[in-house]
């Protein structure tokens, strides 16, 4: 039977597509933690009230990517480099969706405009990641080796999500609404085509890993284009939405700590 179920939990059982998994995550929180990290550094001075919530958001990726670590050394694996066509992190900012990394680097204040495309970057991709967790959560939130791990990240994706919505309606209620609209539409369409060719070059490698057949891998990268097809069509909209988070001020306190993961 093929589902999505399934497909993770053949992942799950074999060490050298898991190693892949969690090396490819943890790759990607790192990445998100550094630039987290950064953006607040260089937040302006009209958005320093920001600067703990996006450092917050910065410790909980850098976190994650502790977590996928600690998984794979409980099975006594370690991590191995990650395919670039497989880095979605890295590709995001290549095509130019959210801030440039030269930009990051550099140590000259950013804008609010700025902030505009950091909060946008990070409410198309943290719709994704919370959908992603979501889904892995029902299936996995029991699971005795990796359930308290996914649960906890699918708290955290959730929360970030949250926090995204409540400043950027706070932005477009500051007459910022045009320059996110405009900048949740430009991230969405790419992030959805940058995700499909991700999605291919990742099952392309596990197909390889696990030995699928021809006729497996066919239907599945059939399935990654017919979900591209949909979110071309109108999928993406789910992510330029705003609405206000139940969960108000979701990254006001201190970051959680995983000591279990360590």
């Amino acid at each position: 039977m093929l589902s999505a179920k399934t497909l993770f939990q053949e992942i799950l059982d074999d060490d050298e597509s898991f190693r892949l998994f969690c090396s490819i995550a943890a790759s990607g929180e790192a990445q998100g933690g550094w630039e987290n990290a950064r953006i607040a550094a260089l937040v302006p001075r009209s958005e320093r009230a920001l600067a703990p919530k996006i450092t917050r958001h910065g410790a909980d990726e850098d976190k994650h990517g502790r977590i996928f670590n600690a998984l794979m050394n409980r099975r006594g694996l370690r991590p191995v480099p990650v395919p670039p066509e497989t880095d979605y992190t890295m590709l995001l900012e290549r095509h130019g969706i959210g801030l440039a990394h030269e930009k990051l680097k550099a140590e000259q204040p950013l804008t609010v405009q700025d902030i505009v495309v950091y909060l946008a970057h990070s409410r198309v991709t943290e719709q994704r990641a919370a959908e992603q967790m979501r889904m892995l959560r029902t299936y996995f939130g029991d699971h005795p080796d990796v359930g308290r791990a996914v649960r906890m990240i699918s708290n955290d994706e959730d929360n970030h999500l949250a926090y995204c919505h409540e400043e950027l309606l706070r932005l477009a209620r500051a007459g910022h609404g045009p320059a996110i609209r405009h900048a949740l539409r430009t991230c969405a369409l790419a992030e959805i085509r940058i995700y499909r060719d991700v999605s291919l070059a990742v099952m392309a490698h596990m197909g390889r890993i696990l030995g699928w057949s021809t006729t497996r891998s066919a239907l599945l990268t059939a399935g990654i284009h017919a979900v591209y097809g949909y979110e071309r069509a109108a999928g993406w909209r789910r992510m330029v939405s705003l609405r206000m988070p139940e969960h108000r001020d979701a990254l006001g306190g201190p970051a959680g700590t995983a000591p279990e993961f360590a």
